[in-house]
């Protein structure tokens, strides 16, 4: 599926290490950038005046930090007859209150012309993600560098963009809308369960076969998903928006927040499930022996157990032929949940589609006999030593072909 591109979200951007001076208020009361030609080619060489800008953080899960503040684009020596120097201030904002030196800043500029700062915790997740979107390397330091998205500057989005768009607040848009619309209008304004969405999904993808390529075809059948459910969405919140937040003639703020909440909360929990829902029928159609959900020791409950409940539980079964599979859409810190699940199995194995995770994260999990399977299509995403050591789908799939037939 085609999602546009990212010169219909940016028409340029420019990115920098944040120096001691401009990250922290203590030391300095500077509170602007100076106006460098990488900053000129992308804000242009005409004033601006207290535009309103929005500043975010992206401090890690419900941490982040969005705010609004004016900035000036301004030439210091606008009366200098030869000499020009220009500079952005910025005023502070509950976003440079916690900006540390070495993190990453992108400005970026849209079509609207809105200013968006984004600034990611240095060797976090979240810089790898905003590094991705925007084509940045690990080489940037005190000085900004420019990136353009018009002509061949410009990159396709794709659902692994979509998804880090939305880390900022960016809300991509849905292809396919009159397609969409025709396929879930069956379900009128309400959610189907997940098991059958998820096959609806794959009943409108016949072409999609996980015996040609599983990780291509786990990767199409979740985003078609994806794309259904926020089409579906979209009509049951617009149809509950329509009939306004109203509690005894009064705005009901505590019922408008409720229903806020539970979109998100769908929206997180749906996506975990669907992605289970695909990884069952993937091992079903390619006959790979397995359980999910069992119980295994205490309260643990594996999401995939290979393979099956009665190895596991059989004392006399080799352990070394068990495996056992997490499946956590996105992980943030989640990942060591899966540690404590299935005692027997030492090594373990967690699917994610999470892009760009961190390498303190990967190294942790190395540490920790975590093995970490990811849908090739996401492997670019990561460093070059990560993407070595990454399994894709069909490299698990094959390791529990060789234990089954041992």
């Amino acid at each position: 599926m085609r999602y546009g591109s990212l010169s219909d979200h940016f028409t340029g951007i420019v990115a920098k290490r944040l120096s001691a001076v401009e990250a922290d208020t203590a030391r300095s009361n500077q509170h602007e950038f100076n106006g460098t030609n990488e900053l000129l080619r992308l804000l242009g060489g005409e004033r601006i005046e207290r535009r309103p800008a929005r500043f975010i953080w992206l401090g890690g899960e419900n941490e982040g930090i969005t705010d609004d503040a004016p900035v000036t684009w301004y030439d210091a020596r606008e009366r200098h007859p030869t000499r020009s120097e220009w500079r952005l201030y910025f005023q502070e904002n509950a976003v440079t209150e916690v900006a540390q030196a070495g993190d990453l800043l992108v400005v970026a500029r849209r079509p609207s012309d809105e200013l968006m700062f984004i600034v990611a915790p240095q060797n976090s997740t979240l810089e790898n993600q905003i590094a991705w979107l925007f084509g940045l390397d690990h080489g940037l330091g005190a000085g900004f560098r420019y990136e353009g998205f018009e002509g061949t500057g410009d990159r396709g989005l794709d659902f692994v963009s979509n998804y880090v768009l939305e880390e900022i607040g960016i809300e991509p848009e849905e292809p396919e809308a009159d397609r969409l619309d025709e396929i879930v209008g069956r379900f009128g304004a309400q959610f189907p369960t997940s098991r059958v969405f998820s096959a609806l999904a794959r009943q409108n993808l016949p072409e999609v076969d996980p015996r040609d390529d599983a990780d291509a075809a786990l990767l199409a059948w979740i985003e078609f998903e994806e794309a259904l459910f926020r089409r579906l969405e979209r009509h049951i919140v617009a149809a509950r928006l329509e009939a306004g937040f109203l509690a005894d003639g009064t705005a009901d703020v505590d019922g408008f927040l409720q229903f806020s909440l539970s979109v998100q909360n769908r929206r997180k929990s749906r996506m975990g499930l669907s992605l289970e829902n695909h990884v069952e029928e993937m091992l079903t159609v390619l006959g790979v022996r397995h359980a999910r959900g069992a119980r295994t020791e205490g309260n643990s409950k594996p999401d995939f157990l290979f393979p099956g409940a009665a190895e596991y539980a059989d004392p006399d079964f080799d352990a070394d032929l068990l495996s056992m599979l997490g499946v956590k859409s996105t992980l943030k810190d989640r990942w060591r949940q899966v540690l404590a699940e299935a005692a027997r199995i030492d090594r373990k194995h967690l699917l994610t589609l999470e892009p760009g995770i961190s390498t303190h994260q990967t190294n942790e999990m190395i540490r920790n006999s975590l093995q970490l399977v990811v849908p090739q299509g996401l492997h670019a995403t990561y460093t070059a030593d990560q993407a070595g050591w990454l399994m894709n789908v069909r490299g698990f799939l094959n390791l529990v072909a060789a234990r089954e037939a041992a």
